[in-house]
Order: C-alpha cells, then structure tokens, then sequence
C-alpha cells in the first residue's frame, strides 16, 4: 500500500511554496554557476597571464646566462609531473597546484632538453573564488527566502479568500441562503476583478437567485394553503350535510385529504419561515413511542431497548414519529418496528427501501417514494420538525433489508 502524504501537502499554498522554492534553487544555481565559471576564468587567465611573463623573463634570463630569478628555475622539485612532462616534448603551459602548502601556478617550457619553469603565488585567486562561491550561496539564500516570503504572502491573501467563498459556499448548502461573499472587487467597477473575485461575484449572484426562487416557492405554498382553507372550511359543512350513502363517504374522505394536504402545507410554510418555537418538557421516550403507535392505528411494533427521559417538544416529536410511521406503512412492509435505545428512536420497516435520491438529497416536497400515492410531504414535515427540535434524523436501507429513519434527540443538561 502507497503511504499516502499529508493532508496539509494538498493544499494550494504548501504547492506554491514547492514551486516557488524549486524555481528559485533553479535559477539561483543556474545564476551562481554562471557568476562562478566567468569569474573563475577570469582570475585564473590572469593568474596564468602573469605567470607566462614570469616564464618569459625566466627564459630570457637563462639564455642570456644571468642568474635566474627566485621564481624561476630549472627542473624545480616542486613542478608537476605533467606539466614536467609537456615542457620535454618542447611545448609550454600552465598549471595550477599546491607548493609547500600553496595555491600556486606554475609556467613551464623547455630549455636544452630540461624543463625551465616560473611559479607566481596563487592563493589569493583562491581565497578571490572562495569568497565568491560563499557570496553566491549567501545572496541565493537571502533571494530565496525573501521570495518565499513574498510568494507565500500573495498566495495566502488568494487562498483566504477562496477559503471564504468556500465558507459562505457551505453555509448556502447548509440553508443559509443570506451568506454572501461580498468580495470588494465586485462592488467596484473601477477595479479590476481577478479569477477569485469572478468565482465570488458569480456564487453571490448564484445564492441571490436561488433565494428569490426559494421566497417565491415559499409565499406561493403559503398562499395556496391559506386560500384553500376558507373553501376548504364551507366544502367541510356542505359535506356533513349530504344525506348518509356511498357518494357522500367518498366526498368527505375527498375532503379530508385536501384538508390534511392544506394543514401540512401550511406547517412547511411556517417551517420555512422559521418561525416555529419549542415548547421543552421532560418525557419518557417509551411512553412517547407507544402512544404514537396507538394513534397510527396500525400494528406498528414498539421495542425498548434502554429508555430515557429527554427535554423536548411533545407535539413536534410526536409528528416527526407519526410521519415516520405513516410513510413506513404507505411504502414499506410490515412489520414495521419504532425502537427506543436512549435518546435514538428508530423506524425500521421490510420494504423495499428508500429510494437513491432520497438517501443521497433528503425528503424533497411533492417528491415521494412511490409514483402511485402521497405527495412526499410526510418526510419533509419530519425533517424540518426534527430540525426544529435540534434532532438529526437520517436515512439508510440496513444490510439487512428495508428502510430505516434514525431520530437522534439532543441532550439537553
């Protein structure tokens, strides 16, 4: 298995500051290099340059027979075997090496069969390269941590403000649809906008729509239930009054269902207008899921695992079960199980499941399981009460076949 790196080495800045940090070595050793060959040529042609005039005077000096001078010699004990070598085949050259512990460069040619040679001190071209290979190191150095310094500085300035739209990104797929970036390039017409501030301009105006769209969604379902009710209201009265007999059943149960439909609708507005409040008492949770059961009218199982007493709103948790409930008999199989262990109701029923998009979007308005009845109202009410509440309720199909909802209640102190 491939050890996999660090969380922190994907992130944006730690890559730039990888390039940053690659292309600066780069660059300061490429410089360097070039400094360091064009400086030691330099000092090493004139090393040699006046190495070769010592040779000449040399030269001259034991041709005309005068003493030589005391640079110069013939076969010295100190001359290179090469550059000994070189001067019996009766050329001339230079060479650089060390003489009674020195940097020195050695001329050398011949004479009669022998090797003539002058010597010029070189270790001050030596300590000349030295201090300029260490001038090199050092200003590359500096270069490359003043850079790094100045690139991690402009990468974190863009990384923070893509982690800010990434933030308010969140918050909008977490239902807070006033989150905005406000990104001051956008505002201002006379700056110019970069890559960030176009992807911040285009999720503001994004979220902007999105939110019309949502108040429009929301007003009209207010709308719609409030108008239906007073019909509604009249449609009921007339009803009852219809003599007693088949057609007259079939009209109140009409009735009913649009009643029904009309009072949910009304709820899912006043849940997305958030302006439902809780009304907390301690309750037995197993005392809570039996009656529940009871009220379903149908042969819901009720198990308790291990019981507990929470804080939370009867009437609410009460609907958020019934829902349950009523979906796990309209879709599912039974039997159909409402399970207490602490502060964890289950519904699980042996149907065929809940569908993908259920699991993977959560309960969506006028969407439901089966295309033959319901209006997918049920579960949206469920998980909007449940969030009113502080609970989580999810949804999963067990292993073991089914369909299961999970309420989680908070734990209050």
């Amino acid at each position: 298995m491939r050890p996999r790196l660090p969380r922190w080495t994907a992130t944006l800045t730690w890559k730039a500051a990888v390039f940053i940090t690659v292309m600066c070595c780069t660059l300061a050793a490429l410089l360097g290099v070039l400094v360091h060959v064009g400086v030691t040529r330099q000092t090493v042609d004139a090393s040699r340059e006046k190495a070769l005039n010592r040779l000449a005077d040399v030269t001259a000096a034991y041709e005309a027979g005068h003493p030589l001078p005391k640079f110069g010699a013939v076969d010295p004990p100190g001359l290179p075997q090469s550059l000994r070598d070189l001067a019996l085949r009766g050329e001339r050259g230079t060479m650089v090496s060390l003489f009674n512990g020195r940097p020195t460069m050695w001329a050398a040619g011949p004479a009669d069969g022998r090797a003539i040679a002058a010597r010029s001190d070189h270790s001050q071209s030596a300590k000349t390269i030295s201090a300029l290979d260490r001038a090199i190191l050092g200003s590359a150095g500096l270069a490359i941590g003043a850079t790094l310094l100045a690139g991690a500085f402009a990468v974190t300035r863009v990384t923070r403000r893509l982690h800010l739209t990434a933030q308010v990104a969140r918050r909008i797929s977490a239902g807070d649809l006033d989150a905005r970036v406000d990104d001051p390039r956008t505002k201002d017409p006379s700056r110019r906008q970069d890559e960030v501030a176009t992807v911040s301009g285009a999720l503001d105006t994004m979220a902007s729509s999105l939110q019309r769209k949502l108040l429009s969604e929301q007003r009209f379902t207010a709308d719609v239930a409030h108008e239906l009710r007073t019909p509604l209201t009249g449609l009921t009265a007339a009803a009852e009054l219809l003599p007693e007999g088949r057609p007259a059943e079939l009209v109140r149960d009409r009735v009913r269902a649009m009643r029904s439909l009309t009072e949910d609708l009304l709820e899912i507005s006043r849940l997305d207008a958030g302006s439902e409040t809780v009304d907390l008492a301690l309750l037995e949770l197993s005392h809570l899921a039996e009656r529940v059961a009871r009220a379903s009218g149908t042969d819901t199982q009720v198990r308790v695992v291990r019981d507990a007493t929470v804080e939370t709103d009867r009437r609410r948790l009460e609907r958020v079960l019934g829902n349950l409930v009523a979906n796990a008999h309209r879709h599912g199989a039974a039997p159909v199980v409402l399970t207490v262990d602490g502060p964890v109701v289950t519904v699980h029923d042996h149907g065929p499941g809940y569908p993908d998009f259920l699991l993977s979007q959560g309960p969506t308005r006028f969407r439901t399981e089966s295309e033959a009845k319901g209006h997918g109202l049920g579960l949206t009410i469920a998980a909007g009460q449940a969030g009113v509440l502080g609970a989580i309720l999810t949804f999963e199909n067990p292993t073991t076949g089914g369909a299961l909802a999970r309420v989680a209640l908070p734990l209050r102190v």
